[in-house]
């Protein structure tokens, strides 16, 4: 005989899952809508390699194509894309002159400054209606979910 509890815990977190999942889908249609014309000269793989390279500045080409599990030709002409907007700049690299580094710019790391404080304006407005105790529960789940999550 199969114990019903056994599956409950399993059960939950899919359930949990399935809910992050439909706030994280929510908050991309919201921020794509309010993205005003400055922020959409971006897309969702630039923006990637834009975080990519403030966790590691200086990488190559190679490196930071395999931190975005992407091709070098595609990798490349996201950073070509980025270069031209002056988010991204390309130096010589100091360990080999045949290879080159990549780093965000001043305006890159601004893009990413003022991205984040629209985000968290656009999110405290929602998380102003929750209640004390709902926003406490929410903190330490997301506190846990990222201590959870690999490569991060």
């Amino acid at each position: 005989m199969t114990n019903p509890h056994t599956h409950a815990p399993r059960e939950r977190s899919r359930e949990t899952a399935r809910a992050a999942c439909d706030v994280v889908e929510v908050l991309e249609v919201v921020w794509e809508r309010g993205r005003d014309t400055a922020l959409t000269a971006v897309s969702t793989p630039q923006l990637r390699v834009l975080r990519a390279l403030e966790r590691e500045d200086g990488v190559n080409l190679r490196t930071l194509g395999h931190a975005l599990g992407s091709t070098p030709s595609s990798t490349s002409r996201l950073c070509d894309r980025l270069v031209g907007l002056g988010l991204v700049e390309r130096s010589s690299s100091t360990m080999s002159r045949r290879e080159l580094e990549l780093r965000l710019t001043s305006r890159g790391k601004t893009y990413l400054r003022e991205l984040r404080d629209k985000r968290e304006l656009e999110l405290s407005a929602a998380l102003d209606v929750m209640s004390p105790a709902r926003r406490a529960d929410l903190l330490r789940g997301l506190r846990g979910l990222k201590q959870a999550l690999p490569g991060l």
